[in-house]
């Protein structure tokens, strides 16, 4: 009994001890194999998974502050051209390598309005490099936190110049990777050209006889001359107001242009009137800490539910000097909105002599390439007629929407053949197409 209780013993102890060892064995045989695990993932090559992102491509988020704000509590369209000069700047310099100053902004059509505390996104890269100039695409967004939702409020191509000590730096070529790059790449050629050209379209469309006529065909009661509308203000540009290369921050200059067209639009209605789009910001020359800035602005024209909004920025470094500098010009469209978010119909303007009367015929002008430009450039198929007749104002537009369209065909891939055949044996005839996949 004690022999059996002993050879149990010695048993127990033998398969314990056996246990034991399985044990070590099998965390051993797991050892060496997570290590050869180690060792293989460690030699094995990396992949990365990291999505691709243009290499000029700045991002920028801002919360809304109510010190950003207008007096309806919406982002003021001045601090937002603050923000996409800063971003589409920042772009700029990273692919140049050197300071960059805007010389132009393309129009913006401001979709949405910006409420306090929603957050504003601002993405901006470079499309093309020309030989010493580039044009940045920007794409403002909207998000609301608490709704969980986002929109896109508008998108603006502005072009930039490389500043050297004494001449300009030639930029180097930009390398397209994606489809939608390569696509921006090529339409970014048209709109320069749309741009060369947009100062020779004015002119021929000035000599049509629609245009000086638009006076006559308008009908309204209330006639407001001109001369009510006009504003001026001047600015003493100070350390705060320039950019890192001392000179004047061009957001900043559109944030004061912005300021007294407002002035100005409001004068004609004696209400608050809604910024939705600006043409071209055009910058002629710098300015510096220490100049004087003088804005003009007046209302050029109305129409029904519109007016354009002209402004001029003029510069001189002190009292003395007689000559001032042209620095910069655009205009602005308002509109006036009603409780119901819809336009007012706006008073007919009554143009000064002279210079008054030019600056109305070209806002005319300017509209009618607004409109084509609205048929012909728009993505909204539903909101335009299928078919845009050619049209001397327009023919820029035209063939610009004609090349982006097939640009952009040429950029989708996967294409597939598809044919039909005719099954009328004594035609012989088939029918071959192309379609994306």
């Amino acid at each position: 009994m004690s022999e059996n209780k002993k050879s149990d013993k010695k048993s127990n102890g033998w398969f314990w001890s056996k246990k034991k060892e399985t044990k070590n064995v099998q965390s051993t045989k797991k050892s060496s194999i997570w290590e050869g695990a180690t060792l293989f993932a460690e030699t094995r090559p990396k992949i990365t998974m990291e999505r691709y992102r243009n290499p000029t491509e700045v991002q920028m988020s801002q919360m809304v502050q109510p010190c950003h704000t207008n007096h309806r509590g919406e982002l003021s369209t001045g601090q937002l051209l603050k923000w996409i000069d800063t971003a589409a700047c920042l772009s700029a310099e990273r692919h140049a390598g050197c300071p960059c100053v805007t010389a132009s902004v393309d129009d913006i059509y401001f979709e949405h309005t910006i409420s306090v505390g929603q957050v504003v996104s601002i993405k901006a890269k470079v499309n093309r490099a020309f030989n010493t100039s580039m044009e940045v695409g920007v794409q403002v967004s909207c998000e609301d936190i608490c709704k969980d939702e986002q929109w896109i409020v508008c998108k603006a191509y502005a072009t930039f110049v490389t500043q050297g000590k004494s001449t300009k730096i030639k930029l180097k070529p930009l390398d397209p990777q994606t489809e939608e790059e390569k696509t921006e790449y090529s339409i970014a050629a048209e709109r320069r050209r749309m741009r060369l050209a947009h100062t020779d379209t004015i002119k021929n469309l000035l000599t049509r006889s629609h245009v000086n006529d638009d006076l006559q065909n308008r009908e309204c009661n209330v006639i407001v001359p001109a001369e009510k509308t006009r504003v001026e203000s001047v600015e003493l540009i100070l350390p705060p107001h320039a950019n890192h290369q001392g000179n004047t921050f061009g957001g900043q200059i559109m944030e004061w242009m912005e300021n007294v067209a407002t002035i100005a639009a409001s004068r004609l209605c004696n209400a608050y009137p809604t910024l939705k789009s600006i043409e071209m910001f055009h910058f002629r020359g710098p300015s510096q800490i220490g100049d004087r800035l003088v804005f003009k602005a007046i209302v050029n024209n109305t129409f029904k539910n519109s007016m354009e909004v002209g402004v001029c920025v003029k510069a001189y470094q002190h009292e003395m000097e007689v000559s001032e500098r042209h620095i910069n010009s655009a205009f602005m469209i308002f509109v006036v909105l009603n409780k119901d978010n819809q336009p007012h119909t706006l008073p007919v303007l009554k143009p000064e002599p002279g210079d008054g009367e030019r600056r109305f015929k070209e806002a005319s002008a300017r509209q009618k390439i607004r409109l084509d430009r609205k048929y012909v450039v728009s993505c909204k198929y539903n909101e335009v007629p299928l078919s845009v007749p050619w049209d001397q104002s327009n023919k820029v537009y035209l063939s610009y929407n004609n090349v982006t369209a097939l640009k952009t065909l040429v950029a989708k891939a996967n294409w597939v053949l598809a044919s039909e055949r005719d099954k009328d044996v004594h035609s012989g005839r088939g029918q071959v197409s192309l379609c994306p996949n």
